[in-house]
């Protein structure tokens, strides 16, 4: 009885959570307020003043991780209302995507040698270019670690969302379809969230980069990584 009790407890908290998380994050829209920030910190602050241990909580909370793979599905629908845009920048959102992602998978290579990660921890972190969904599943086909993807993952979300406007600024791109395809290339969800502030036609650009570079790493990304460990190992 004491485990159903906390396996509801860990399953309807987490979604109720998320959900005032998200109310609270529209009152005061600051990074840190965001809910893939703030409601993690709340839950380990719970975990922790209830003893309830990792490996428990996420097999309680399994469903919540199988519903990403419905919400890859969702991803097709930005793709098809903005077809034309697509067609008008075919080439430069191809060039952008594939140089993007190599230079993610190479970047996190020599960062894995580096600090002599062990090949799990190397293969996660090579598949966090992309936005958690797609990423998951590109660790899986690879060797990595499903939970080790998504914090890294969520790391590089944060980090991007925090440096981009700076980033930006240096840059001094002056189409906003190529700082948008910026930000979703390099920061996925939270750099999507920071073009769409910043303007409409950034958060286009950044949503199709985002979702085209997540089926671009799912398709070619398993041979991209395991050719780069075989070549420069």
């Amino acid at each position: 009885m004491h485990i159903h009790f906390v396996a509801l407890i860990c399953f309807i908290g987490t979604i109720l959570a998320y959900i005032w998380g998200k109310n609270f994050y529209q009152k005061y829209p600051y990074l840190l307020f965001s809910p893939t920030i703030l409601i993690p910190c709340l839950i380990i602050l719970c975990m922790m003043m209830f003893h309830i241990q990792y490996d428990n909580y996420m097999y309680y909370s399994k469903w919540l991780v199988w519903m990403l793979g419905p919400t890859t599905v969702a991803f097709a629908i930005p793709i098809f209302e903005y077809r034309k845009v697509i067609q008008q920048h075919a080439f430069s959102i191809a060039l952008g995507i594939i140089i993007g992602m190599m230079i993610g998978v190479l970047s996190s290579f020599y960062l894995a040698r580096l600090f002599h990660f062990d090949a799990v921890t190397s293969y996660s972190l090579m598949s966090r270019s992309i936005s958690t969904p797609f990423a998951m599943e590109l660790s899986k086909a690879v060797g990595g670690s499903v939970d080790l993807v998504i914090l890294f993952t969520v790391i590089t979300g944060i980090v991007g969302g925090l440096l981009a406007n700076s980033v930006l600024l240096v840059l001094k791109l002056d189409s906003k379809f190529a700082q948008g395809a910026s930000l979703g290339n390099a920061a996925h969800g939270f750099g999507t969230s920071t073009a769409f502030k910043r303007h409409k036609e950034e958060g286009v650009a950044a949503c199709l980069s985002m979702v085209l570079a997540g089926i671009f790493m799912v398709l070619f990304g398993p041979s991209l990584i395991k050719t780069v460990v075989y070549l420069l190992s």
